[in-house]
């Protein structure tokens, strides 16, 4: 990667990722620790958080903070997230983790359906209403909700997914109007296809290959570090006014 921007007004501030200990949120435990932000993240892998961690710390950033929880678990999730927070607040809220298991119409069961949405879709509002009272306080905070283009070029495959992805972006425009009355900022920061070590392993072959080539404008592969990049300029002073927003980092696919 070329050298890349530092944003100041990121230095000390309070930032919380869910899914940060693996693939696209390791990226932005990483980034936003290389800018000086304090990192509180979640992730249900203990084992590579806790080896981020001390990679992040070895490097001589500042040490994220980890609590394993299972974001289907709410009020887990609400209680490691005030546990993190302790006495203050949260400046940003990246809403990352998510699972795109492969799955046909046929077979989905409700049992199922409910899961799905309780992984991809539920945990986004609990945390924003979990970071809200802080934020008021505070009279700023960024949002930001981690979607997918699955749904915007139509994918097979997940229909459960999708859907959960579509209504990322409703959330989004759902909050901005009252959350912006806070100064605080809510957007959607879209990926395309990346190329994560799950990415690459589990479907990424020969015609993975052709299909990138084919849909997307950019040559180069997808990278996490691409979309921490954008999650940086919308959590910074930089993004200020941008809110209720929808930003796509897919290589031109869409």
């Amino acid at each position: 990667m070329p050298q890349l921007a530092k944003f100041a007004s990121l230095r000390g501030k309070r930032v919380f990722i869910t899914g940060g200990g693996t693939g696209i949120g390791e990226a932005m435990v990483i980034s936003f620790a290389e800018q000086g932000a304090q990192v509180a993240f979640v992730d249900i892998a203990s084992e590579a958080s806790q080896a981020l961690v001390r990679r992040v710390k070895e490097a001589g950033y500042p040490e994220p903070q980890f609590r394993q929880c299972d974001i289907t678990d709410i009020p887990a999730l609400q209680a490691a997230m005030a546990d993190l927070a302790g006495a203050g607040a949260f400046d940003v809220l990246v809403n990352n983790a998510a699972n795109d298991q492969r799955h046909d119409t046929a077979g989905v069961t409700l049992d199922y359906w409910n899961e799905r949405i309780a992984i991809n879709q539920r945990p986004m509002f609990f945390t924003c209403q979990a970071v809200l009272p802080g934020m008021k306080r505070k009279g700023a905070g960024s949002i930001i909700n981690v979607g997918s283009i699955s749904w915007h070029v139509k994918n097979a495959g997940y229909p459960v997914y999708a859907t959960a992805k579509a209504a990322v972006h409703g959330l989004t425009r759902g909050l901005a109007r009252e959350f912006g009355a806070h100064g605080i900022r809510v957007n959607t920061v879209t990926p395309g296809w990346v190329m994560t070590q799950r990415q690459i392993e589990l479907w990424l072959d020969e015609a993975g290959e052709q299909e990138i080539k084919r849909n997307q404008c950019l040559p180069a592969k997808l990278l996490p570090q691409h979309i921490a990049s954008m999650v940086l300029f919308l959590a910074a002073e930089d993004g200020a006014m941008c809110t209720a927003q929808e930003f796509i980092v897919d290589g031109g696919w869409v």
